[in-house]
């Protein structure tokens, strides 16, 4: 197969911090490979590699089959970049945001106002096209970087945490928009530490912790890695929270944790659920809440790394991360 986006053993150096250690990942023409990870994984390492900003210290990748050090000019040709934060000139229109683009890469002055104006349509920025970027929501801004990047119709598009920062409102309509562009047969390259992101929108998914992959597989085969379903058990009066944790440790066995009245515990086999019921209802345990339900991305991180991807501690990567060429 010929991949859209293929890293072999990336290792990148900053003094003596190695933000990527080996990294290896691909992903098909069509789909959205979601890169998983705390802040100062290296993810945006692995990003600006891909992208031609930074040059490996080893391993080798390729866009579309273009070597991205010996071929750094050919890739560029082909892809487009959204980072952390909104790159548009906010003294500028967003008209003006995206004609300039267009002249950078080399469009006439009538073929870029048309690829603006198409761009505005399609991510709903019509009504705001002659007002200044400063004015914009947070939303909107994201939506004009995100059209800026999309101007020299990229065939791979790499998002680099796009929707920090944005309420969930403005997140959800974002997601709407990469189905879109996927739809139109762009790949995606989306890096992200809010879990929920990359269950809706991955076709495959790469997990880095501290410069390494842990994990890679579908959404749903990293789930059942971990434990195919999740058993949850929140007693009526939170005094039998002890009795509910031993009888669901003695049934389920190892991984049964308990936060607040809830107690938790992977489940390979639903079985399970009707012993639990019973062992409940011998020892006259009255229950608010009973599910058995499939695992979430972030307990098939917490079981992969030892925590979760919001609550990591940053390496010193998080101070390059922050960097934009």
């Amino acid at each position: 197969m010929t991949y859209a986006i293929q890293a072999e053993g990336l290792v990148k150096r900053f003094g003596e911090t190695v933000a990527l250690n080996g990294v290896s990942l691909t992903a098909r023409p069509g789909t959205v490979l979601g890169v998983l990870g705390p802040n100062g994984a290296g993810k945006t390492t692995a990003v600006r590699i891909l992208a031609t900003l930074l040059r490996p210290d080893g391993g080798r990748a390729t866009v579309d089959g273009h070597d991205v050090v010996r071929d750094a000019h050919q890739v560029r040709q082909l892809i487009g970049l959204t980072g952390q934060y909104a790159s548009v000139d906010e003294m500028l229109t967003g008209t003006e945001n995206l004609v300039m683009i267009g002249r950078l890469l080399g469009l006439s002055r009538a073929d870029a106002k048309a690829r603006a104006a198409e761009l505005l349509e399609r991510f709903d920025l019509w009504d705001a096209r002659d007002r200044a970027t400063k004015t914009y929501s947070g939303g909107m801004r994201r939506r004009l970087d995100l059209s800026a990047s999309l101007v020299g119709r990229p065939s791979v598009l790499f998002l680099d945490e796009p929707t920090t920062g944005l309420d969930p409102h403005a997140r959800g309509g974002l997601w709407d928009t990469v189905r879109g562009l996927v739809d139109d047969g762009v790949t995606v390259l989306l890096t992200t530490q809010y879990l929920e992101e990359a269950d809706q929108l991955a076709d495959d998914i790469v997990v880095i912790d501290r410069g390494q992959v842990i994990a890679n597989g579908t959404p749903d085969q990293l789930k059942t890695q971990v434990g195919g379903q999740v058993l949850q058990v929140r007693p009526a009066d939170e005094r039998d929270r002890e009795t509910v944790a031993g009888l669901v440790s003695v049934v389920v066995g190892e991984g049964m944790q308990i936060e607040g009245d809830l107690v938790t515990a992977p489940v390979t086999d639903p079985a399970v659920l009707p012993t639990v019921v019973r062992r409940l209802d011998d020892a006259g345990v009255v229950v608010a809440e009973l599910s058995l339900r499939k695992s979430s991305l972030d307990e098939v991180f917490l079981a992969l790394t030892g925590h979760r991807a919001e609550a990591a501690e940053a390496t010193p990567e998080l101070v390059t991360e922050g960097i934009r060429a």
